[in-house]
């Protein structure tokens, strides 16, 4: 276990040693909080404009951050020896595989908490047509960055500590620092002379269905740096996150039995033959209660096993690629639901429950096959 520790802590800080790594998490986190103090002609709809907006970059920047840590935490070292030189203590591939992911999350984490920071935050200065900019908020949030960069090198000029590893500390606490201080010290009024908003700690589910989502995603990417370098597994990760935006389209209507669709809009779907088209509107004229052309939910139920298996038989239970496909393709929507923050409606912890489950099955079929692969890869 200690062996373990060691090669994640040693593959964290490796990461956060990195450049680009301090520069993504800066930039991501100022552009965010940069995006609430812009007008916009959302015909009252600014506030979520800007909470949608910053839930992308938040996803975006892990996306990339991804990969790119699992491109430098296992590709560099398979390429560089230094992997060769760490199997060659009693340390498994396994072991080693396992730990490195670690060191990745631990990594995607910290990235994931800035920009949830500035994500909250910019749901507070957020205004509509009736508001003004909070640029005071906007000013603190960057004085206190800047002042961290400043401390991380007066830290290296005076006592020679490496400057992005503490940079990256000092934006940490800085940035905790200046939400505390924006949310409990500042004050601001539309031109009513009311508070127009206050941070919307919804959001804090939906960033945390999106440090799930990068985490499968760091898993594929890992697998992949078992065999390529960082361009060709940015690559494939880019290639799997489109198939996965398109999931439901491409492979879940297509997977899902006819049933359960449009009934009325599959009747005059030319690929069904006529005795398809035959069974399904005797299907419908025998469990659509309401006449609306669909099997709704509460229709569904009473559908008996003998009348399914004769839609299966028939060719209308869903197609077995499609539900392969369906299965294997991560779907990303899962973990997309800023169009569930509409209104004053909330996402149910029980749903991060069970996206957490989801993120646990997919993260062992990943990591199981980047292990498969890394066993066969030759290190000499």
């Amino acid at each position: 276990m200690r062996q373990f520790l060691t090669i994640a802590s040693n593959a964290f800080m490796e990461l956060v040693r990195q450049p680009v790594f301090l520069l993504l998490m800066t930039c991501s986190a100022v552009f965010s909080v940069f995006l609430a103090a812009v007008p916009y002609f959302g015909f009252g709809e600014d506030p979520k404009l800007v909470k949608d907006s910053t839930l992308a970059v938040m996803l975006l920047s892990g996306l990339f951050g991804a990969v790119l840590s699992a491109s430098a935490s296992l590709a560099h070292e398979i390429r560089s020896g230094t992997a060769l030189a760490v199997l060659a203590k009693p340390v498994g591939r396994a072991q080693f595989l396992l730990a490195k992911y670690l060191g990745v999350a631990g990594a995607l984490t910290v990235l994931t908490y800035v920009n949830a920071l500035s994500t909250l935050l910019a749901s507070r200065m957020a205004f509509d047509a009736y508001g003004d900019a909070d640029t005071r908020s906007l000013g603190i949030f960057c004085g206190m960055v800047a002042l961290g960069y400043a401390a991380a090198g007066l830290g290296n000029y005076f006592l020679h500590r490496p400057f992005v590893a503490n940079a990256v500390l000092a934006v940490v606490i800085m940035a905790t620092l200046a939400f505390v201080l924006t949310v409990n010290f500042t004050k601001t009024t539309n031109r009513f002379g009311e508070a127009p908003n206050e941070v919307d700690w919804r959001l804090v589910p939906a960033a945390l269905l999106i440090l799930f989502a990068l985490l499968v995603l760091a898993g594929l990417a890992l697998a992949c740096s078992t065999r390529y370098e960082m361009i060709p597994t940015l690559a494939i990760c880019t290639g799997v996150f489109l198939l996965g935006l398109m999931s439901d389209y491409l492979f879940g209507r297509r997977a899902e039995p006819v049933w359960m669709a449009n009934l009325q809009a599959e009747l005059s779907n030319p690929q069904w033959t006529a005795e398809q088209q035959k069974l399904l509107q005797a299907m419908v004229d025998k469990y659509d209660r309401n006449k609306d052309g669909r099997l709704e939910w509460s229709e569904q139920n009473p559908l008996s096993p003998e009348d399914q298996q004769r839609l299966s038989q028939a060719g209308l239970g869903g197609r077995w690629w499609a539900s392969v496909l369906y299965t294997v393709v991560p779907n990303w929507q899962l973990f997309w639901l800023a169009d569930a923050l509409e209104g004053k409606n909330r996402i149910p912890w029980s749903y991060v429950a069970r996206a957490f489950g989801y993120v646990i099955g997919y993260l062992s079929a990943s990591l199981a096959l980047g292990l498969v692969l890394f066993e066969e890869r030759d290190l000499g």
